[in-house]
């Protein structure tokens, strides 16, 4: 198996990227390579500051970066020795089983789209969230911010593609999946969440347990919650408030430690043909390293390969 990550991505790249590759390279098993995608000078200086040796890994030169504050599409298509470009190109060609960064998030959704593409049937790709639950178990939310405005049929799918999801890598037997609404009647909520209920209330295609409110995102109600990526975004940002509110007050809480972004490093974008990781603007070496773990877990557990049986 080979990982690639984009050496250049994230706001303390290239050292908190190379030194969580360091990391994970050291908790991965023997037969798992990770290749290091960027500025071959600035890797190898990074390896040896480090005290790393360079033959544990590949490296791929690359002579661009696209900036977080650049437009998605036309940087994606302009600078195609960018990291994040010539990461694509290794997934795409299958020289590469996953691809993984911390950089720019539209650019890294347009090439799942573009290059890797969607799975036949799927109408929108979509990124999901973790959730900690109150008991110790783990949740999934989606979409978290790919879609900003989704039509019912496309909620529906968010169902389907997180059911595998939650059963396929966090092993949740016949996960409940929910939509998250405003009440929890089926008539509540907007046009659109009630024709969504319409839709999956009847459903064979996953385990749907109705509508659920937002004081219910961290209890046992439901295993996935879908929604569309403005309130999925809306939620994960919040939590993420609470979470710094938290630290800031010296507050130690096991429960809330869970909410550090760090433990979890990244997440998948799901309905697409290969696995491709977005991690945090913002991450560190732990965040890169756990990144890299959950990446190689979701290729193991060849997830791409079931969302396609599922919509054959």
């Amino acid at each position: 198996m080979k990982i690639g990550i984009d050496i250049m991505g994230g706001d303390f790249a290239p050292d908190a990227t190379v030194a969580g590759a360091i990391l994970a390279h050291n908790e991965l098993p023997k037969d798992v390579r990770l290749v290091l995608i960027g500025d071959k000078d600035q890797i190898s200086a990074a390896l040896l500051q480090y005290g790393a040796d360079e033959s544990n890994f590949d490296i791929v030169h690359s002579t661009d970066i696209i900036g977080m504050g650049e437009h998605p599409t036309k940087a994606f298509s302009q600078k195609p020795n960018s990291s994040i470009a010539l990461g694509f190109s290794l997934l795409k060609e299958g020289k590469i089983d996953g691809f993984a960064s911390n950089g720019n998030t539209g650019a890294m959704l347009v090439g799942s789209m573009f290059s890797v593409k969607a799975v036949t049937g799927v109408i929108r790709p979509c990124i999901a969230s973790l959730l900690p639950k109150e008991n110790g178990g783990t949740g999934l939310i989606l979409d978290v911010g790919s879609n900003a405005d989704c039509k019912p049929d496309v909620l529906y799918q968010f169902g389907v593609l997180g059911s595998i999801f939650a059963e396929s890598v966090y092993g949740i037997k016949n996960p409940k999946v929910a939509l998250l609404n405003i009440g929890e009647e089926p008539e509540k909520g907007n046009l659109v969440a009630q024709a969504a209920h319409a839709l999956m209330k009847d459903s064979k295609d996953f385990n749907f347990v109705g509508n659920v409110e937002g004081r219910d995102i961290f209890n046992d109600h439901a295993d996935v919650i879908v929604c569309d990526g403005f309130t999925g975004n809306v939620v994960l940002k919040e939590a993420e408030a609470f979470y710094t509110m938290i630290q800031k007050r010296k507050i130690q809480d096991e429960y809330f430690d869970r909410f550090n972004y760090e433990n979890y490093g990244g997440t998948p974008v799901i309905g697409i043909n290969s696995t491709v990781m977005i991690g945090h603007g913002i991450s560190n070496k732990t965040a890169v390293k756990n990144m890299l773990l959950l990446t190689k877990n979701i290729i193991e557990a060849k997830l791409a390969d079931k969302i396609k049986t599922a919509f054959q």
